[in-house]
């Protein structure tokens, strides 16, 4: 009766520790800014399209759907992410049911809850949100038709994998890890002699008609972004351990060091057990791995020469997270929260206070003073736009605060990304005059720029520097950007011909 009582008010201690986590991120909610990244998808849902030239359509539908409805704001954009992952986390406890008994599968629900990960996905608008939703949904109903032999789930499973692909690319190893599963299971086997495998993959493809249409009208461009040009860096084959080390310490960080490293420690016991002989494994144990060692590994393996960001490996933690449930003891577990308590609190610090100062624009901080400064600017001068010129962030974060299209770096003849797909034609902006928002994330004095950009000379007339927005925490700054006054701009096509103005 007494292990019983400790075990009860462990439970109870981790639930309340829990709660403490998703209160924080609640929080974060209404005080954290927009990233970057809220802002440039913001900018696709405002541009409606079958898809996009970085992503397919997924999140910028949800985002449209929340602002349509809560008003373009930041809290509506962040409540579109929470309500989306808190989805995710539904349908995931839902998938832990399928293996654990419900005491065990709460476990997995708390070491989902635990990670960073889910807070990255609650608050920071990425195309992964609705990824990991669909990826999740896809796993569940996968696993109901196969394991109980519930036909339609086959028709459900191909259609949640074709929107988890109208989310993000990695989808691809959704039905590739379902083939892969019955190619490998000796007692699901059967099912590749029928028609319903091949049917979820006819569905998938069909679902994720409107990026592939995209594609075709826009001479596959974002396949061949996300595809052919990657793989060229990787067929470089230049190692740069950095990279690697880089990908351990992100993925440390995003799951938590005690999870992350459970998951190795969970592969080691099953190769203890099985060594070599995969198809002795359960199948609801192969079932798991199918879907989470493909991703794992191919990221892991190519995290040596080509650089790995944060997220790419989410998807891979949905199974991983399941597998690794049983191999985490009730002390580890207690350890994983606690850290992601500390973590979560401190991380709360930085965003309500902003104590360090990120020397990067990916940051939540400024934007909005920034797009108030910049619209006095543009006033007081009578300029006729603004753009800039670092990649999206910039020019993201000012369309979403101003009430006016912000021009992308295709203004100065550089890829922009979606901004090359907008629509807008530059050529109807000859003879204008503009401002040109530089930013210096890593500046070292409040000086104006020791130079002009060369570029724009090549574009305007006459330029002129104009002085530096600051902007200030707490009476010290932490943020600048140059401001430049651009006047009578030419566009310049790719042939290089300037037009003049008729």
């Amino acid at each position: 009766m007494k292990n019983l009582s400790n075990t009860t008010d462990n439970t109870q201690i981790l639930i309340g520790l829990t709660s403490i986590i998703i209160l924080i991120r609640i929080i974060f909610i209404f005080f954290m800014g927009p990233m970057p990244q809220d802002a440039y998808y913001f900018l696709y849902s405002q541009h409606p399209s079958l898809s996009y030239f970085d992503h397919p359509a997924g999140i910028a539908v949800i985002l449209r759907f929340f602002t349509s409805v809560f008003g373009n704001n930041t809290i509506a954009i962040k409540l579109a992410d929470s309500v989306t992952t808190l989805g995710t986390v539904w349908v995931f406890y839902l998938l832990a049911q399928k293996f654990y008994k419900k005491e065990e599968a709460k476990k997995a629900l708390l070491l989902l809850l635990s990670t960073l990960m889910v807070s990255i996905l609650s608050l920071i608008s990425t195309p992964d949100s609705p990824l990991l939703f669909f990826w999740a949904l896809s796993l569940l109903m996968l696993h109901v038709a196969i394991f109980e032999d519930k036909k339609w789930f086959w028709v459900l499973t191909g259609i949640a994998m074709g929107l988890a692909f109208d989310s993000k690319y990695t989808a691809v190893f959704l039905p590739s890890g379902m083939i892969l599963f019955l190619l490998l299971s000796n007692s699901k086997r059967k099912y590749l002699a029928t028609i319903w495998p091949y049917l979820v993959c006819i569905l998938f493809v069909l679902v994720a008609m409107p990026v592939i249409v995209w594609n075709i009208d826009n001479h596959f461009a974002s396949f061949v972004f996300q595809g052919k040009e990657r793989m060229q860096s990787v067929s470089s084959f230049h190692l740069t351990p950095r990279f690697f080390f880089g990908l351990v310490g992100t993925q440390l960080f995003l799951l938590i060091p005690i999870l992350f490293l459970s998951l190795f420690y969970g592969l080691w016991k099953i190769y203890k057990i099985y060594g070599h002989f995969w198809n002795k494994l359960p199948s609801s144990l192969l079932f798991l791995l199918c879907f989470f060692l493909p991703v794992f590994v191919v990221f892991i393996v190519l995290s040596p020469i080509y650089w790995i960001k944060i997220n790419w490996l989410m998807p891979s933690y949905i199974a991983g997270i399941i597998f690794v449930t049983s191999y985490v003891s009730a002390k580890w577990l207690k350890w994983q929260v606690v850290i992601s308590v500390v973590l979560h609190v401190a991380m709360a610090i930085e965003i309500i206070f902003y104590v360090v100062p990120v020397r990067s624009d990916d940051t939540w901080f400024g934007w909005k003073d920034l797009a108030t400064q910049t619209q006095e600017v543009e006033k007081q001068h009578g300029a006729n736009f603004i753009f800039s010129a670092d990649g999206y962030k910039t020019s993201a974060e000012l369309s979403l605060f101003c009430n006016q299209f912000i021009y992308g770096q295709n203004v100065i003849g550089n890829p922009a990304l979606q901004f090359d797909y907008i629509g807008t034609d530059l050529k109807a902006l000859n003879g204008k005059t503009a401002i040109f928002i530089d930013s210096e994330p890593r500046f070292s004095d409040l000086n104006k720029a020791p130079i002009v950009p060369e570029k724009l000379s090549g574009y305007f007339k006459r330029v002129q520097q104009l002085e530096p927005i600051l902007i200030y925490n707490s009476g010290k700054v932490v943020r600048k950007f140059n401001v430049f006054l651009c006047e009578d701009y030419h566009f310049v096509p790719p042939n290089g011909e300037i037009i003049n103005i008729p």
